[in-house]
């Protein structure tokens, strides 16, 4: 597996999934994004493994990033193309992200332990972002 840091673009799995966002009509790239975020959402119930946790967090990432308070995809291995508006694919990346984080998922047993800490913080960091917020109050999952 090249895991190289904890961030949402940090391995070569997510980065394949952006070099083929990059490679999809523009009109195709929403269906990508949606498409790996209900993959990883009908899992429930069974082991999901790595590989699309990874497709999914970064499609999750990439619907934050247009989000109040995203952050920009990463500029080496994030979309270098247009990626068109993903704001109302939110609460499915939301889901999707609940579903990387609740057993049985490989991403929970590879980022086990204190040393997994950073990466949880990452994704806590998105579902933040992702959720529904009232005008003047800010909400966090701790």
């Amino acid at each position: 597996m090249g895991t190289w840091d904890f961030g949402p673009f940090d391995n070569d799995t997510a980065a394949d999934f952006c070099d083929d966002l990059d490679e999809a009509a523009l009109g195709e790239r929403e269906g990508g994004v949606r498409g790996i975020l209900t993959r990883v959402i009908d899992s429930a119930g069974g082991y999901l493994e790595a590989p699309d946790s990874d497709r999914a967090v970064a499609a999750a990432a990439l619907v934050a990033a247009q989000c109040p308070g995203g952050e920009p995809g990463h500029p080496v291995y994030g979309p270098e193309e247009p990626v068109p508006d993903l704001t109302g694919l939110r609460d499915l990346a939301l889901q999707a992200l609940d579903r990387v984080m609740t057993e049985p998922s490989e991403m929970m047993e590879l980022w086990a332990g204190s040393d997994g800490a950073p990466w949880r913080a990452s994704i806590r960091r998105l579902q933040n972002v992702l959720l529904p917020q009232p005008p003047g109050e800010q909400l966090s999952l701790v």
